[in-house]
């Protein structure tokens, strides 16, 4: 090439990435329309369907009888199993499922119990036998429990003996439900005798709209309600239908150590590795002093997080562990901004990949963040991808007191505009609704998550709950779940913004900020339950130097008019804040003696409640 070819090259090249920096190009390229995609995904489920392979059971078949036949599947605590090791153990449980316990195909059997192999074999052989699975969470007692069996109509729960005293206070309740409880170890499932292939029988003329699994919301205000998750979505994620987001394969190693319960664990951890032929690395439960060590000893590529457990990591005490593992990427949600950078420069993650999805919704968007630019958003789009999802989703005005969408003069919602918070809505078939699973056996909570005549007369969108905010540069942000903004002199606060900036300042080490009512004032009032660094109480915190933090940081409607120090935040079994209890406490320090203290705002600091 001659010097004018070569800076004729030169330029054209300068000129595309010139371009795709400005307008996302190439990630805009990468993700498919949702309409061809949507249509993709028909197809390989026909032909899945014609193949009578239908089943998670089946794609694990395929591993086990492929070249990759004697790679790693699955490590938990010293163990291991080769995807052909793994599909043998299934056989003996199948065939006692079918044998002993009887159970028929499409019907639901409950699983409650903490992460282990033997919870990935039950749900696996239920799976193979045609049989759907409801996924407790084992933490539940009572009258939750209870309702989540009911739900599912199980005839059986299995269970494990460390959740026993859990399931022994309602066991008469759940046989008067005609609910078997039955307990299984690793002993029982090791010595099934009957060592035969599961019949392919169970498994042939299934249908891809078949119920497969039932997972449970977390209960927060009220009682769980099930998303119901058909074979049509188990086989999309166990067929690699979005995998290329995580940069996994075989020879990968993936580290989850949350509820196997859950959607994120689940699905987004156990299936993503089946789809790609990766290494599932299974802990029984997160503890930062047990994190490391064991992505260390497995010598795990990926992990996966959600909510509050990157800060729980970022707040423990330096350690020589904290470098020098093989974790390329972060895989998860919830990373907040003000642990987000300081997780990736102590533990040295290469790639942080937030992503957004739902166990209720329709949609799913991740971003692989490697630099400063797309760091704490949930997606990067250009002018591409709007042409490409025009129609498909949008972001709707919401008022923070009624949770209601916004209407303009004319009846019809109001659009948020760049930088704007709004609502995610995603559109949907007024005929067919089905965008999104529904809950099962609750049809006036699915109802509830659509909302008709939006943007024009007829039309029907779902409701997301998530308010989102697009900026000018096609950075995507999740701001906060409807319900967790509240207004305050005549504006919006969005609590978890609040709390990324209560949570850099230096002595605090965990925030949940929330609304409360004051007497004779509209709307309500910030306040923040904080723990304080290194288990400190409220006489270690600067309380000027606090105020002086919140007003520099925050417009003064934000910042909060009370904190609370408490030893210990609440949690979801999944790492999500709990806020319920908080709010219906209120702020009022006689009512609340699971408080240390209680501050609250007064002239340049933060003093005692009386005071």
């Amino acid at each position: 090439m001659n010097l004018t070819g070569a800076g004729a090259a030169l330029g054209t090249a300068a000129v595309a990435a010139y371009l795709d920096g400005k307008y996302h190009l190439r990630q805009d390229l990468w993700n498919p329309n949702p309409y061809w995609r949507l249509l993709n995904l028909q197809l390989l489920l026909k032909r899945k369907q014609w193949a009578d392979r239908l089943t998670v059971f089946d794609t694990l078949e395929d591993h086990a009888n492929s070249s990759r036949s004697d790679e790693l599947f699955l490590m938990f605590e010293g163990r291991t199993w080769t995807y052909a090791q793994f599909f043998a153990a299934l056989q003996p449980v199948g065939n006692w499922l079918i044998n002993d316990l009887g159970v028929q195909r499409g019907e639901f059997v409950a699983i409650d119990s903490g992460n282990s192999p033997e919870y990935l074999i039950l749900m696996f052989a239920l799976n193979g036998i045609g049989a759907a699975t409801a996924l407790l969470n084992c933490n539940l007692t009572g009258k939750a429990l209870v309702h989540c069996a009911k739900i599912a109509s199980a005839r059986y729960i299995l269970t494990e003996n460390h959740v026993q005293h859990l399931v022994d206070p309602v066991e008469e309740e759940l046989a008067q439900s005609s609910c078997q409880v039955v307990r299984f170890d690793r002993n029982k499932l090791e010595s099934l005798p009957d060592t035969g292939p599961i019949p392919r029988s169970r498994r042939q003329k299934l249908n891809f709209t078949d119920l497969a699994a039932l997972l449970y919301t977390s209960g927060t205000t009220g009682l769980p309600k099930a998303v119901a998750t058909t074979r049509f979505q188990q086989v999309i994620v166990s067929n690699g239908s979005f995998t290329n987001h995580i940069s996994l394969g075989p020879g990968d190693r993936m580290y989850t150590c949350l509820p196997l319960y859950h959607a994120a664990g689940y699905g987004l951890c156990i299936l993503t590795c089946i789809a790609r032929g990766a290494t599932i690395v299974l802990s029984r439960k997160f503890s930062h002093r047990t994190f490391w060590p064991e992505v260390h000893e497995s010598n795990a590529t990926h992990i996966q997080y959600v909510g509050e457990l990157c800060r729980y990591l970022v707040n423990a005490p330096p350690g020589p562990l904290d470098k020098g593992h093989k974790v390329r990427m972060a895989w998860g949600n919830g990373m907040r901004p003000d642990v987000w950078e300081a997780f990736r420069e102590r533990f040295g993650i290469e790639c942080i990949n937030e992503l957004y999805a739902a166990s209720d919704g329709p949609a799913f968007t991740s971003n692989a963040n490697r630099g400063d630019f797309s760091r704490n958003a949930i997606g990067v789009r250009g002018p591409v991808w709007h042409l490409k999802n025009y129609g498909f989703e949008t972001r709707a005005l919401i008022d923070p007191e009624t949770q209601d969408l916004v209407r303009g003069p004319d009846g019809f919602a109001i659009r948020a505009k760049l930088g704007e918070a709004g609502e995610m809505l995603y559109w949907a078939n007024p005929k067919n609704p089905s965008s999104a699973s529904p809950y099962y056996n609750n049809p006036e909570a699915t109802k509830k998550r659509y909302v008709k005549d939006v943007f024009k007369k007829g039309d029907m969108w779902f409701r997301s709950g998530d308010l989102m905010r697009l900026d000018s540069e096609g950075r995507l942000y999740f701001v906060d779940r409807l319900g967790d903004t509240f207004r305050w002199h005549s504006e919006n606060v969005s609590t978890n913004e609040v709390s990324d900036m209560v949570g850099e300042f230096p002595q605090i080490a965990e925030t949940n900020v929330y609304g409360v009512l004051v007497p004779r004032m509209d709307g309500r009032a910030g306040c923040a339950a904080v723990v304080v660094r290194d288990g400190g109480g409220a006489g270690d915190v600067d309380w000027k130097a606090l105020a002086a933090h919140c007003r520099a940081r925050l417009p003064g409607y934000a910042v909060p008019l009370f904190v609370r120090v408490v030893k210990e935040l609440e949690y979801t079994g999944n790492m999500k804040l709990r806020k319920e209890a908080l709010r219906t406490e209120g702020w009022t320090w006689s009512r609340t003696p699971s408080y240390s203290t209680g501050m609250a705002l007064k002239g340049n600091g933060y003093r005692r409640y009386g005071q």
